[in-house]
């Protein structure tokens, strides 16, 4: 059976089926509502308005005597965070809170395999349980607008689709194992730069076609138990009290019967919160705490809000039994299983960009390997701000490599360039123009010293293995990056490199794109292995041994130049930056109080900002295909050690309607040596459009393994519901009946089959 394109049917058809998704698909967290009424009967209005807001950092309340436990939250998508104090950011100490540190977001999103998503989600739920959890924060499901975007590496992929498929995967595989997802950042959170005070504004077509089906999906398809609202503004109006995201669209047209909770620090206000749709404010009580309670006795707000707001989150904690004190943090974190998983990904998601058949490594008497680059022996698991892993360990590039060819090979390491650190305060310190000109010299100083040992080991070597890219003190939660070029003066070096050695391998560990203008033509292969987990190091050396092909897939698009990105070229991005983060002033003020510092940054009357999306829905590939922009590398490529043959596209009828399911067939064959997966695509392109669209998108997809030789019948099944549009004038969804092509290939510009159908 086609799995994959069994789910992407059933997850379509419901995604853009419509109207109010309650009247076709009821929440199982309706079924404990009986119960709830008689628990709000007997709980009094203080012990209601105590579960709307943090009891600790990481907990809200619920009501002991009436046996209802404290609801405990897991920070983040990617890794169960260390013990912290409850009620600052000071860690405990603890021997067996080290977890596994799994593969980020752009990681996960480069395997396009909801399969793997949900084995992905099974593994946080069973680290998350052995620590006593209830919900989890995650997944991180923003897409990826700009390619500089400080979470890039948390969030799934500029497309809508692939979004969708894996938040749905990874919610699934959360919630079948005991814990509850959080849905984050609801929604627009494109950006980190002045999140805490940006307004978005984008039309509702592209509001509903690109930026909330990866959350419809995950509440619509797996009924997703939590929400977390973003930082930002919509239309003028905070995320965490927006009526239109929330109540309207959230819990109104998709079903959704559960919880939303606030970002840390991004609760505005009292009345407006809890009426439009916030149930817990976090990590304080600033605004639904006492003032929540004067304003009820005031009947400024009723009790019935307050019944509601409480039903709801009682909905969740009924659904998740609670891990009871004496059974948690018992034994360690990380487990052998879940470290399967964590490979599992990550040798599914290394993208080989280019290979002139460098690769796989062909090993020769004693092959002298220059293994040159900071990120070789970089962790990622943690650093910048935001959420990171105390994790149990972490392969790096340079462990791997060695573990798996020191005996056949000689390999000299040198660091080659230094890495950025981080330190939110290097922002706002203050240094006479004396120290920066010293610092700089300093800087030069040591950059020439590595440099020239650098050059003087690849020139003695047979082969150079460059590993670069980003690391997390460049790539950060709280401050996008002002550029996407290679930091720390990568491409001067290797261009010096090159001069003395051309025989080069590159690998980028970074989770967002990177100008590769200078590394791409000076590697003879070029493969991006991400933010990629514990087992990072280890899935790396058997790609580039050959023992396994590789198969990621870019999820998002690579540009030639930043300038011509969407966002960029249009001038949407960047505004000006305010160099104070919400977050940042929670969590480095000095103290574990977690009492923010800088008040200001979070005040809507001191906010100039505003995000005009005037791409609208000319986002990532969309752009580039439209507009006729040369790219570096595009949206879906990666190469693998074979070769794939496209043959005998068909497709069941010529002709559909409104309820029918495109089904398209065709003949694929491994045409190499060696065993492979191959990722096909399919997209969609109008021909006589009644309305506006990109030239094509992305409708379905699916990963195919293949023995050398081998041959397959692939199906591929596209609902035509899948095709609607936003109709902004009757605000609903809408048919554009018209002829439509149907490309199918191995990325969005590398179409190897084309079939013409009627839509009526």
């Amino acid at each position: 059976m086609n799995h994959t394109s069994t789910f992407a049917c059933a997850l379509i058809t419901l995604l853009l089926a419509g109207s109010a998704a309650g009247q076709t698909r009821k929440s199982v967290l309706l079924q404990y509502d009986t119960q709830i009424d008689s628990i709000i009967s007997r709980m009094t209005l203080e012990e209601k308005i105590n579960m709307l807001h943090a009891k600790h950092m990481f907990v809200s309340a619920g009501i002991e005597r009436l046996g209802i436990a404290d609801m405990k939250y897991a920070d983040g998508p990617f890794g169960i965070r260390e013990e912290m104090q409850p009620d600052g950011w000071m860690p405990l100490g603890w021997a067996n809170d080290k977890a596994t540190f799994f593969p980020t977001g752009s990681a996960l999103a480069a395997t396009w395999s909801p399969e793997i998503a949900y084995s992905y989600g099974t593994a946080m739920a069973r680290e998350a349980r052995l620590r006593g959890k209830d919900m989890l924060l995650g997944p991180a499901i923003n897409i990826q607008r700009i390619p500089t975007g400080g979470r890039t590496y948390e969030y799934l992929s500029e497309d809508p689709f692939l979004s969708s498929q894996l938040s749905v995967g990874y919610t699934r595989g959360v919630q079948d194992n005991g814990v509850a997802v959080c849905l984050k950042h609801y929604a627009l959170n494109n950006q980190e730069n002045n999140r805490g005070t940006v307004n978005v504004t984008v039309g509702e077509r592209a509001l509903r076609e690109i930026y909330l089906p990866p959350f419809r999906a995950a509440v619509e398809e797996a009924d997703a138990y939590g929400v977390m609202a973003a930082y930002n503004k919509v239309d003028g109006w905070w995320c965490a009290e927006n009526d239109m995201l929330l109540n309207r669209i959230l819990r109104d047209e998709w079903g959704f019967a559960g919880m939303v909770i606030s970002d840390w620090g991004g609760t505005h206000s009292t009345v407006n919160s809890i009426k439009n749709g916030l149930n817990v404010e976090m990590p304080d009580k600033k605004f639904l705490g006492q003032a929540l309670l004067d304003s009820v006795r005031a009947g400024i707000v009723s009790e019935e809000v307050i019944d509601r707001r409480v039903r709801e989150i009682m909905r969740v904690r009924l659904a998740i039994k609670p891990v009871p004190e004496n059974e948690a943090n018992r034994e360690m974190t990380s487990q052998p299983p879940q470290q399967k998983v964590a490979y599992d990904v990550a040798i599914r998601s290394i993208v080989l960009l280019k290979n002139d058949g460098v690769l796989p490594l062909k090993l020769t008497g004693k092959t002298v390997i220059a293994v040159i680059g900071a990120n070789a022996t970089q962790k990622m698991a943690s650093g910048g701000l935001g959420a990171g892993v105390k994790a149990l360990y972490e392969v790096t590039p340079l462990e791997g490599l060695t573990k798996k060819i020191g005996d056949r090979a000689e390999i000299i390491y040198v660091k080659g360039y230094e890495p950025v650190q981080y330190s939110y305060f290097d922002r706002f310190r203050k240094r006479t123009p004396e120290e920066l000109e010293k610092e700089a010299k300093a800087r030069e100083l040591t950059a020439e010293k590595l440099a020239e040992e650098a050059v003087r080991v690849a020139s003695g070597a047979d082969l150079v293995l460059f590993v670069g890219g980003d690391n997390r003190a460049v790539e950060t939660e709280g401050e996008d990056r002002k550029a996407i070029f290679l930091p720390s003066g990568q491409d001067k070096l290797i261009t010096r490199i090159a001069e003395v050695n051309p025989n080069i391998i590159t690998v980028l560990t970074s989770g967002a794109p990177n100008d590769l203008n200078t590394v791409n033509p000076l590697s003879r292969a070029l493969l991006i292995s991400w933010f990629n987990g514990s087992e990072g190091g280890n899935a790396l050396a058997d790609v580039l041994t050959g023992e396994v092909s590789p198969s990621g897939r870019l999820p998002f698009t690579i540009p030639v130049k930043l300038e011509d990105s969407p966002a960029y070229a249009l001038g949407n991005y960047p505004q000006t930056d305010r160099n104070a983060d919400v977050f940042a002033s929670l969590v480095s003020d000095g103290d574990s109080t977690g009492k923010p510092r800088k008040e200001q940054a979070m005040e809507p009357e001191n906010d100039p900002d505003n995000a005009y999306y005037s791409e609208e829905s000319l986002v990532g590939y969309r752009w580039f295909d439209t507009k006729n922009i040369p790219v570096m590398y595009p949206f879906g490529h990666g190469l693998t050690y074979t070769s794939f043959e496209y043959s005998s596209l068909k497709s069941d009828k010529k002709t559909y309607g409104l309820n029918d399911v495109i089904t398209i067939t065709f003949k694929l064959k491994n045409t190499g040596l060696m065993s492979a997966d191959e990722v096909v695509q399919a997209y969609v392109h109008r021909i006589n459009p009644s309305v506006e669209w990109p030239e094509k998108e992305l409708k379905a997809f699916e990963r195919v393994t293949m023995a050398p030789g081998e041959s397959k019948t692939v199906n591929i099944s596209i609902p035509v519901k899948s095709l609607m549009y936003w109709n902004e004038a009757k605000q609903a969804w809408a048919n554009d009946l018209c002829k439509t092509e149907l490309l199918v290939g191995a990325s969005a510009t590398d179409i190897r089959l084309q079939k013409k159908i009627r839509l009526r």
